[in-house]
């Protein structure tokens, strides 16, 4: 089969009629937008409990407050990564790795979150889900499948359902939670591009 053949052949998992790269698309936006949920959640559970523990001497510790700032960055590029997907043309191979940042920048924040809660066993749990979603989100985006293998696609759609899972059982993610905007802040065009590879 020639290159062109098999650019144009439709993924195994596609519906007639469907676009390969628009189905790929869905599914890689679904999987950064669920990671960005993740982080975020992480983020504003880490503010709120401070917040509800202003007057801790604890919470002065330059320790806590950093782990604020980083847990909003980390939120903050994932929300970024999800933008710069939704800002271009489907592109397989760029929309998985705009999921894969999402998820690496999730367990960023994850990691954060299980510091943050000391280190308690769903945090624990909650963070090892996280690294894995991670993991396999970079799988699927690596350079042998492009974000078109079917079967990886789908293990890092398990591994992320596991990763919110795993974060609801740690009180970081709440269904019913009504989260606020995080903006993407200031966006170079140096990178856009670095959240593209």
């Amino acid at each position: 089969m020639s290159d062109r053949a098999h650019d144009e052949a439709p993924s195994p998992g596609a519906a007639p009629g469907t676009d390969p790269k628009a189905a790929l698309r869905a599914a890689h936006a679904a999987r950064a937008g669920s990671a960005a949920f993740r982080a975020a959640s992480v983020c504003h559970s880490i503010e709120q409990r401070d917040a509800g523990d202003a007057g801790n001497a604890v919470v002065a510790d330059a320790a806590e407050r950093n782990a604020s700032w980083q847990a909003a960055h980390a939120a903050r590029v994932a929300v970024q990564a999800l933008a710069v997907l939704s800002e271009s043309a489907p592109d397989p191979a760029a929309d998985s790795r705009c999921a894969r940042n999402a998820a690496a920048a999730a367990a960023q924040a994850a990691q954060l979150g299980r510091a943050h809660d000391g280190d308690s066993e769903p945090a624990v749990a909650a963070c090892r889900a996280a690294l894995a979603a991670s993991q396999a989100a970079s799988t699927a985006a690596g350079r042998d499948a492009l974000g078109a293998d079917e079967a990886l696609n789908a293990a890092a759609d398990r591994a992320e359902a596991a990763a919110v899972a795993a974060a609801e059982r740690a009180g970081w993610v709440r269904p019913d939670r009504r989260l606020p905007e995080m903006s993407t802040g200031l966006r170079s065009p140096e990178l856009m591009s670095m959240l593209h590879f």
